[in-house]
């Protein structure tokens, strides 16, 4: 008898001959025809050399070499069941693991502080890590799973192999220091224009969102100062008169390092849009999809940002300083 070739599905109708007796009932249970419950019955019969089951009235009685395979078939069956194929559970109470993160220029901001304070609260065992790489490496990262997912902006990674979830927008606002010139006077787009600009220049980051806008609407502005870091930035802004447009995150968390205030800025930018990405290859796993339903439970329509009272920006949540005057061609940010 040669066992090496049989088919797993085979052990399944056997199985269910057991408890039913005839093919008819098989065939109903399983959802296939009688003609092929017949045809695999057949097949058994070649393969264990026996009839395994032979009419008895009207019904099917097992053989005795059946009668005999009818435990090990079950023990084999009911492995698979419950070690192999079943969806492997995850508890978060429980769990041990390390997840890592890939975070754009915002997401720390951001993300970091509500989701540690829930993953402490649901899974105190488990931690974070979290990860800055370029859009090639993130996407190394996902498919060899040593990322579990990507927060944040990353227009790079739309491809076939990468799931993504739109969380929520997230707007700019113009920092400067307190007693800055513009503080005094309506900020108009042309005084914004003039004034002298430090630009933080990061591939493939949300500031390029409001560098293209720039550039797109033919505006021209002196940039005194270019750097690849946000952290350079609260410190010279307020010992001079320069002004940053950053995400509105930054800006708050700097508002609160230095002496610098955030001002609405004179002109409509495109808002940075915030998602989680995930490689299909996990996107069935269980512990995979419990974290990327932690972060749409915190994040999905809602900026963090935007939800509490800021000492510095106001009693309105999210509220920024609007400029004194506002341009009709410019509108304000979103």
């Amino acid at each position: 008898m040669d066992m090496s070739r049989l088919d797993l599905n085979l052990l399944v109708i056997l199985d269910a001959l057991f408890d039913e007796r005839r093919t008819t009932r098989v065939a109903e249970r399983l959802g296939m025809s009688q003609a092929m419950v017949s045809y695999s019955l057949a097949k058994l019969r070649v393969a264990f050399g026996d009839p395994l089951f032979v009419r008895s009235g009207n019904a099917m009685a097992p053989t005795p070499l059946a009668e005999s395979l009818r435990e090990p078939i079950r023990r084999v069956l009911r492995t698979v069941r419950e070690e192999i194929t079943r969806e492997a559970a995850f508890d978060p109470a429980c769990a041990r693991r390390r997840f890592t993160l890939c975070l754009s220029d915002i997401g720390e901001l951001v993300f970091l502080p509500r989701l540690l304070a829930a993953l402490r609260a649901q899974a105190p065992g488990a931690s974070l890590r979290s990860v800055s790489l370029s859009p090639p490496d993130i996407r190394a990262g996902l498919a060899d799973g040593s990322i579990d997912l990507a927060l944040g902006y990353f227009p790079d990674l739309q491809d076939g192999a990468t799931f993504e979830q739109t969380l929520f927008t997230h707007r700019f606002a113009v920092l400067m220091r307190r007693d800055h010139p513009l503080q005094a006077a309506p900020m108009t787009l042309d005084a914004f224009l003039a004034a002298d600009h430090a630009v933080v220049t990061q591939e493939g980051r949300s500031q390029e969102i409001f560098e293209q806008h720039i550039a797109e609407l033919g505006l021209a502005r002196r940039i005194a100062f270019q750097s690849p870091h946000f952290l350079s930035l609260p410190l010279l802004l307020a010992g001079s008169d320069l002004v940053a447009t950053v995400p509105l995150a930054v800006a708050r968390a700097f508002a609160q390092m230095a002496p610098v205030v955030a001002i609405e800025p004179p002109l409509a930018i495109p808002p940075i849009v915030l998602k989680q990405f995930w490689h299909r290859r996990v996107h069935a796993d269980a512990a995979s999809r419990w974290l990327r339903g932690l972060v749409a439970t915190l994040f999905l329509g809602r900026d963090p940002s935007m939800d509490e009272v800021d000492p510095i920006f106001g009693s309105k949540p999210g509220r920024i300083a609007p400029p004194a005057v506002e341009q009709e061609s410019a509108g304000s940010a979103r």
